[in-house]
């Protein structure tokens, strides 16, 4: 089973970051295995090679970089396309809902999921077909419950997305019959979803060793599960799911929420998953992600960090209670200070810009790169999943747990100062629902839940149309299918409402 191939080696050093920091000295060095040091049978399993390319799917510009920060980010009101005016036309279609079939960022959007499924259907298939009667059981259940992991997450972005999409689970001798799959109703979408979370939660560890730290775990598949169920309106079963977090005990709010989002809050306590994403002086690129270098500030000389997308919009700005400390670490400011110390120049295209993804000065100086390759991509924060608990609970009557779980987003971010944040006390299932979702815009703004949130809320068109968009109620909570899958179906793939 050791068919070793070149990319391999990139992925798993991709997944080989000792510790929860990411310190320029820390790094593990590329390239450095080989057949005799490739770490099965003593450290994972034979099917690394197949799993290691999902997890480098997820790094793609497709699935986890632009086009992902346009469709969740920028088609909500809490972001703007940002740039400069003629840059990004697709992002702006995004932004101001003018999007055609013909979109570019729809497409990828598509093809770079279908890909990562793709990957973990040949897992599967690599499972299934084993000649090797030594395989252990167990090393072939784990690889499933992975595999199934990173495709549950492929196909609830999709559905969530562009709502009908084909239910492919299986590697087709004929790769061209692929493209003539009918898409399926969501409601069989996210039974599959389901169906592989659940088999990813029951059988993935609690932890790695940390030679492997970034895979999938338990926590990250009852987070996934839970955010599932929500989106369904399955209230109890989103509660339970998130509490089989909670109680797992393997994460918690200690990581304070200025370090959460820099290099050194990388797989904290905070992290049920993320994107790796690692450089070194002599591999600057190849092995990391252009997320943040798409949001960084778009300047000159020191500043020319990115392209400057995803700029924070001002009813974002606006949204903050006053004195909140998460506001300083979401929004940097032309002119402003950045958390590192860093006087920020006044005179740049935006007037603010996503906090989040600036990379440590220390960081852009020991690589001579400002690209910010080496940032990882968070997809679940704990906080999330005390939130989605918190929603949960209050929507199935019980306050006083919702209460207990805001209070403890709140608390951290008070920063030890009694005098912001007061705690929330009303028990009114509607007032508590309102602060529960303000919670959740304030705690994970910029972080690819707004949007997705409003849609599953039943308000995206009423919030939208307030903020000023072109939202047109029944059509932009998806987008369109892409034409271009359309042609290569030769019309079995047929249109989303109103486009």
């Amino acid at each position: 089973m050791k068919i070793l191939k070149t990319t391999c080696w990139t992925i798993i050093c991709l997944a080989l970051l000792a510790g929860c920091g990411k310190g320029f000295l820390d790094r593990a060095p590329q390239g450095l295995y080989t057949e005799n040091t490739y770490p099965y049978p003593g450290g994972s399993g034979p099917y690394d090679q197949f799993i290691f390319a999902g997890y480098d799917a997820l790094r793609s510009y497709d699935v986890t970089v632009f086009p992902f920060i346009a469709s969740a980010c920028i088609r909500s009101d809490d972001s703007d396309k940002g740039s400069t005016p003629s840059d990004g036309p697709e992002a702006l279609q995004m932004d101001n809902f003018t999007i055609t079939a013909s979109n570019g960022m729809c497409n990828a959007l598509w093809a770079g999921h279908y890909n990562l499924i793709n990957k973990c259907n040949i897992v599967l298939w690599q499972i299934q077909k084993d000649p090797n009667p030594g395989t252990p059981q167990a090393a072939k259940i784990q690889a499933e419950a992975e595999a199934k992991f990173l495709r549950g997450y492929g196909y609830f972005m999709l559905v969530r997305l562009f709502g009908r999409v084909p239910l492919i689970d299986k590697v087709f001798d004929d790769p061209a019959a692929q493209s003539n799959v009918p898409q399926s109703q969501p409601d069989a979408i996210y039974a599959l979803i389901e169906s592989d979370l659940r088999f990813a939660a029951e059988n993935l560890p609690l932890s790695w060793d940390a030679r492997f730290i970034g895979r999938a775990t338990k926590g990250a598949a009852n987070g996934l599960l839970a955010k599932v169920y929500l989106t369904e309106k399955k209230w109890a079963q989103a509660k339970d799911a998130a509490n089989a977090v909670i109680t797992s005990l393997q994460y918690d709010l200690s990581t304070p929420y200025t370090k959460i989002f820099g290099e050194d809050g990388e797989n904290s306590k905070e992290s049920l998953f993320e994107v790796q994403a690692t450089a070194t002086l002599s591999e600057l690129r190849k092995n990391g992600s252009q997320y943040a270098s798409v949001q960084s500030v778009r300047g000159t000389g020191i500043w020319n960090l990115g392209w400057g997308f995803n700029t924070p919009s001002t009813l974002l700005e606006a949204a903050y209670e006053s004195g909140d400390p998460r506001k300083s670490r979401t929004i940097l400011y032309a002119g402003g200070t950045s958390v590192y110390g860093e006087a920020v120049p006044a005179g740049l295209p935006n007037p603010m810009y996503n906090h989040k993804v600036l990379s440590n000065p220390a960081m852009r100086s020991s690589l001579l790169d400002n690209f910010s390759y080496w940032m990882n991509v968070r997809l679940l924060r704990y906080a999330d999943v005390v939130l989605m608990y918190a929603e949960a609970a209050n929507e199935t009557g019980d306050a006083p747990e919702a209460l207990a779980k805001l209070e403890m987003v709140r608390q951290r971010a008070r920063a030890g100062n009694p005098a912001i944040l007061p705690k929330v006390t009303t028990t009114d299932q509607q007032q508590l629902r309102d602060a529960i979702r303000h919670e959740r815009r304030i705690e994970l703004a910029l972080e690819h839940e707004r949007f997705f949130d409003l849609v599953r809320w039943g308000i995206a068109a009423s919030v939208m149309q307030a903020a000023g968009k072109n939202f047109i109620a029944g059509k932009h909570e998806l987008l369109p299918i892409p034409q271009t899958q359309i042609d290569i179906s030769k019309g079995v793939l047929t249109q989303n409402f109103g486009y």
